[in-house]
């Protein structure tokens, strides 16, 4: 599975669970390059998440809850920028900071259906 496909796959999970989805796609300049033009540091997360914990018929209701998602091919690695984000989002409490890959869709789905949440960041 592409990163693109893994990807595409999320966040229809997500949208399906009643999870806001924010990514940013890069874009194809006038000269025919590629570029995701955003300003900050390097290696921001490919997606972030947020439930505001209402999901109308289901009981328990799911907690509010924010991810960063950082997701990779079975081989991908992690860039030093992509390290550092990681690191500073898992020091914040409350927040959960994921590595996902396609072969964590069964974990991604428990977690975004809301039957698993972690103690832990």
């Amino acid at each position: 599975m592409s990163e693109r496909e893994f990807q595409n796959t999320v966040v229809d999970l997500a949208a399906f669970y009643g999870w806001r989805v924010h990514h940013v796609r890069p874009g194809m300049t006038r000269s025919g390059s590629w570029l995701t033009n955003v300003q900050g540091h390097a290696g921001f997360p490919d997606l972030v998440l947020a439930h505001g914990g209402r999901q109308p018929g289901r009981r328990p209701a799911m907690l509010p809850a924010v991810i960063f998602a950082e997701l990779k091919t079975a081989t991908g690695r992690l860039q030093h920028g992509q390290v550092e984000w990681q690191e500073t989002l898992t020091a914040i409490p409350g927040i959960e900071y994921y590595l996902w890959r396609p072969s964590d869709l069964e974990t991604i789905n428990s977690r975004l259906a809301g039957e698993h949440v972690p103690t832990t960041h």
